[in-house]
C-alpha cells in the first residue's frame, strides 16, 4: 500500500498507531478481563445448573469467532478506525446487557450480554493486525508486540475494578463493575477514531489476490494458525476455569482478582521485548518457547492448590501465550499480501476462537464432572500437536532454503 508518505512520516505514523490502538487494547482487555474474572461466579449463582458456570465466557469466545469475518469485511470496506467504533458500541450494548441480567438475576440476558460483548471482542482481536497494516517490514514484530502490552495496565484496572464494583451496589453483586466495563467499552470506541491506517487503494480492493483455499493451504499460514490456536485455547481453558477452580479450593475472591491479575500481566508485559525477541532467535523458536512455557504451566498447577501454585501457574500460562501468539501472528503476516489481509485475518480469527469457544464450554462441564486436574492434562495434547507443528515449519524451511533455484 502506497500514500505517498515519507519514511520518517511513516515512522511518527507507526508509532502513532502503535501508541492509539495500545490504549485500545488497554481498555477492551480491562473489561474482558473483568468479565473473565466475574462471569462464572456470577452464572455459578444465578444458572439454573452450577455446571453452566462457564456458558457466559463460552458464548463470548462464540462472538468473538462469529464476528470475524464479518469484522475483517466491514474493515476492508469503511476503514479501520470506524470499524473498531461500530465494534465498540456493540460491546457497550453487551454491558447494558449483563448490568440488566445482574438486576434481574436473568442467566439468559446474562448472557446475551457476554455474547455481545464477545462481538466486540471480534473486533478487538484484529488490533494487533492493524498494528503491521503499515508498518515497515523492521517494524512489525515491534509494533504487534507492543500493542499486546495494552493489556499490561488492563491485568490491573480490570480485576480492580471486579473487586471495586463487587459489593457498590447493595444486593447486586458486581453489577457497578459491569458499569465500569460499559464505561471502558466506550472509551476505547472514543480513542480508536484516531488511528491513522488508510483504506486499501482502489487496485488493491479491486484486486481479490488468490483464492482463500490457496492462502490457507501454505505451510506458514497452517502453522501460524494452528500455532495462535493452540496457544489461545491453552490459555483460555486454564483461565476460564482458574476463579472456579480456587473457588473449590476455599480461597477468597480477592486472591482469585490477584492471581487472575498477575496472569494478564505476564500475558503482556513481554511486549515490550518480545519483537526485539522474534527478531534474534525467529518466529519458529519463540513459539517453542511459549509453548514450552505453558507445558510447565500445567506441571506446577498439578503438584498443589494452594493460592502460590495457582499464582505461578498463570504468570507462566501468561508468558508462554505471549510468546507463542505474538510470534504466530508475526508469522501469519508472511502467508498474505495487502489485498488478501482482511480475507486471511479474518480465517484465522474464526479458526482460533471457534476452538477456543468449545473449550471454553467443556471447561466448566470438567470442572464439574472431573476437577482441576482433567482440565490442565487435557491441554497437553493440544500442546504436543503444536509444538510438533513448530519444529516441522523450522525443518521444512531449512530444507526449502538449501533446493537449488529452478
Amino acid at each position: 500500500m502506497s500514500d505517498g508518505t515519507s519514511p520518517q512520516h511513516n515512522t511518527r505514523r507507526d508509532w502513532r498507531n502503535v501508541a492509539v490502538l495500545a490504549t485500545c487494547q488497554m481498555f477492551y482487555n480491562s473489561g474482558r478481563s473483568l468479565l473473565v474474572a466475574t462471569s462464572p461466579l456470577i452464572a455459578y449463582q444465578i444458572a439454573p445448573d452450577k455446571s453452566l458456570s462457564t456458558v457466559p465466557i463460552f458464548l463470548a469466545v462464540v462472538g468473538t469467532a462469529a464476528a470475524s469475518i464479518p469484522a475483517s469485511l466491514l474493515m476492508r470496506r469503511i476503514g479501520r478506525g470506524p470499524g473498531f467504533a461500530v465494534g465498540s458500541a456493540i460491546g457497550v450494548a453487551g454491558g447494558i446487557a449483563c448490568v440488566w441480567g445482574i438486576e434481574t438475576a436473568g442467566f439468559f440476558m446474562f448472557c446475551l450480554g457476554a455474547l455481545l460483548f464477545g462481538f466486540f471482542s471480534g473486533f478487538a482481536q484484529l488490533y494487533r493486525f492493524a498494528a503491521a497494516d503499515v508498518a515497515s517490514d523492521d517494524f512489525k514484530s515491534r509494533a504487534i508486540s507492543l500493542v499486546l502490552t495494552g493489556g499490561l495496565v488492563a491485568a490491573f484496572v480490570g480485576p480492580e475494578l471486579a473487586k471495586l464494583g463487587e459489593t457498590m451496589v447493595a444486593d447486586r453483586p458486581f453489577m457497578a463493575s459491569y458499569m465500569f466495563l460499559i464505561g471502558l467499552t466506550i472509551m476505547s470506541g472514543l480513542v480508536v477514531m484516531a488511528v491513522d491506517i488508510p483504506k486499501l487503494s482502489k487496485e488493491e480492493a479491486k484486486d481479490g489476490g488468490r483464492p482463500i483455499g490457496q492462502i490457507m493451504r501454505q505451510p506458514v499460514f497452517i502453522v501460524a494458525t494452528l500455532c495462535a490456536t493452540v496457544g489461545q485455547a491453552v490459555m483460555n481453558l486454564l483461565m476460564t476455569s482458574t476463579p472456579l477452580a480456587m473457588h473449590h479450593a476455599h480461597h477468597a475472591f480477592s486472591s482469585t482478582a490477584l492471581v487472575i491479575e498477575w496472569h494478564i500481566f505476564f500475558m503482556y508485559a513481554p511486549g515490550f521485548f518480545t519483537g526485539s525477541i522474534i527478531k534474534r532467535l525467529g518466529v519458529t523458536r519463540v513459539i517453542a518457547m511459549g509453548i514450552g512455557l505453558q507445558a510447565v504451566c500445567i506441571g506446577i498447577a498439578l503438584i498443589g492448590e494452594d493460592v502460590l501454585n495457582f499464582w505461578a501457574a498463570m504468570a507462566l500460562l501468561g508468558l508462554g501465550w505471549n510468546f507463542a501468539f505474538t510470534a504466530s501472528t508475526n508469522l501469519l503476516t508472511e502467508a498474505h499480501r495487502p489485498a488478501e489481509r482482511a480475507k486471511t485475518q479474518a480465517a484465522t480469527n474464526f479458526i482460533i476462537f471457534s476452538v477456543v469457544a468449545m473449550g471454553a464450554v467443556s471447561s466448566g462441564a470438567l470442572m464439574d464432572a472431573f476437577g482441576w486436574t482433567w482440565v490442565n492434562l487435557g491441554a497437553l495434547p493440544l500442546l504436543v500437536l503444536s509444538m510438533a507443528a513448530a519444529l516441522w515449519l523450522r525443518q521444512w524451511r531449512r530444507r526449502m532454503a538449501t533446493v537449488p533455484a529452478q
